[in-house]
């Protein structure tokens, strides 16, 4: 018993609301330096403040994950996330770019990315639920490719208001230009349409046939003996040592950096040491107390029971996306200082390189759109490693570019290596860790898998701005080819991730189904 294969259109359906939420999420990340600077932000504070979006997804997609998996009623499983959240997202981005002060809209930052991941995070799980594992590929693709058009619209947004519609991309000094806050309205506008097509045309399976399938899914992977061992959860007393060993380390560097007057950002990594210490102590105090049946509790047990490819992914998402913070922190500055020498965010250069800056970014969404049709092909003809690789190498090499090129109109080359490292990351990582998570615990898992995406950009915030600023003398450009650096560490950790179900998609296929990229 399998899962049956999802139409074209079916695909298109559900995947269709990742087109709205990443208007809301392109908007955000083309366009929040350029409103923290506005409003009065030096270049090398942008990363502190921008701590707000990851520590929201790490607080709320474990959550939301271990709730959908335990939601059933009217709207299904997954959908009545995607319904609340998109109503939430709308009004979070009305609101954003009308902030009269900085800490405002660092406030507007958390709020407007914690009612985006509420949306996005069931979405990632929704492909694990509906397709069967040779469609997988297939659907985290078909999410890129909305990712990737919605991140398009929404990076040339203010530059197509301000060129093709004569809409302002100045304003007074303190003050976001006019570009800016009508493209967030436009952005609410389709992020909701968007999330309320997939809410309306797609109709989840049951619990029940969930559970079928899985016990199905098992008997085959048992089959071709690619089954995983599972983990085993932590003991109390091994959650108590682990934890106490984390807090003597997170406390120990917390007195240091004040005692040492370190950089304010390095902060985030030891009271983030400190925090995860005492969190295993308390949840082994709950399982201690025979009290382990709570959802930090299970959350925590997961978070140590992950499956062996999740653990091998995490350090492939930990690289990934080290370089795509430094992109969406460091792009604005680093283009408008070097290669259009510009710094004053009240005068036209600036503003004319980040309209430039956001075309670009849309260009990478456009052409990771692109690669999401050529990705499935080639991960059904050689493998998913492989293409994982080879797409991260290409993003490195244009990353590492941009310190070379004199020319902006150039950069056009480089945002190409770029946006096809961009479409893999969206993409293959999930469906590699679909095959090896169950279905019981799809959403959960996923929300897990955060935690390397969130951790990364944490460190991110806490070392690049010291980087900048001490060792790259204030030349944000320097912070891009880091990130380059760091892709390509990402493709060598590829290498050693283990794809369980690599060979039930391989096994028994046709040629017409390899030419589909099935």
């Amino acid at each position: 018993m399998e899962k049956p294969r999802l139409s074209y259109w079916q695909i298109w359906n559900m995947c269709f609301g990742f087109f709205g939420i990443q208007i809301g999420f392109g908007l955000q990340n083309a366009n929040v330096s350029r409103i923290f600077q506005t409003l009065g932000a030096e270049v090398d504070a942008i990363p502190i403040l921008w701590v707000a979006a990851p520590l929201t997804g790490l607080l709320v997609q474990p959550i939301i994950g271990y709730m959908s998996d335990r939601t059933w009623g009217r709207l299904g499983r997954r959908r009545p996330y995607f319904f609340y959240g998109a109503l939430a997202s709308t009004l979070a981005l009305v609101i954003m770019p009308n902030s009269p002060a900085l800490w405002v809209a660092a406030g507007m930052l958390w709020i407007m990315d914690a009612s985006i991941n509420v949306t996005m995070e069931p979405f990632r799980a929704f492909v694990g639920d509906m397709l069967p594992h040779r469609q997988r590929t297939k659907g985290f693709a078909m999410q890129t490719f909305f990712i990737g058009g919605g991140g398009m619209l929404a990076s040339f947004m203010p530059w197509i208001l301000s060129n093709w519609f004569s809409v302002s991309n100045v304003a007074e000094a303190g003050a976001v230009p006019q570009s800016v806050k009508l493209a967030f309205y436009i952005g609410g506008f389709f992020l909701f349409a968007a999330v309320m097509w997939t809410v309306f045309t797609t109709k989840e399976y049951s619990p029940e046939e969930l559970r079928q399938y899985e016990e199905a899914e098992k008997a085959r992977m048992s089959d071709s003996g690619r089954v995983q061992a599972v983990s085993v959860s932590p003991k109390a007393g091994t959650l108590f040592r682990g934890g106490g060993l984390w807090v003597l380390v997170g406390g120990g560097a917390t007195f240091l950096i004040g005692q040492l007057s370190l950089d304010k950002e390095l902060y985030l990594i030891s009271i983030g040491g400190l925090i995860f210490g005492l969190m295993q102590i308390a949840a082994g105090g709950l399982k201690n107390g025979q009290r382990g049946d709570n959802a930090f509790s299970e959350i925590m047990d997961d978070l140590f029971s992950m499956p062996t490819t999740m653990k091998q992914l995490a350090v492939v998402q930990f690289f990934s996306w080290f370089a795509f913070f430094s992109i969406w922190i460091y792009m604005v500055p680093g283009v408008a200082d070097f290669h259009y020498q510009a710094t004053d965010t009240s005068t036209k250069a600036y503003n004319d390189a980040a309209d430039f800056v956001g075309v670009l970014l849309g260009a990478k969404f456009g052409f990771a759109a692109l690669a999401a049709f050529i990705i499935p092909v080639l991960a059904a003809r050689t493998s998913r490693k492989l293409t994982h690789i080879i797409c991260l190498l290409c993003g490195a090499g244009g990353l590492i570019s941009v310190l070379f090129v004199p020319d902006p109109r150039l950069l056009w080359f480089s945002t190409l290596g770029i946006g096809i490292a961009w479409a893999a990351i969206l993409s293959m990582p999930y469906a590699i860790l679909s095959g090896a998570l169950p279905a019981g615990k799809m959403g959960v898992y996923m929300g897990i898998f955060n935690f390397f995406i969130v951790i990364p950009q944490l460190t991110a915030a806490s070392i690049l701005g010291a980087l900048v600023r001490g060792v790259f003398g204030g030349e944000a450009i320097y912070a891009l080819a880091a990130g380059g650096i760091s892709l390509g560490v990402a493709a060598i950790a590829t290498i050693l991730v283990d794809d369980p179900a690599g060979s039930l998609i391989r096994g028994g296929k046709t040629k017409q189904a390899l030419a589909a990229g099935e």
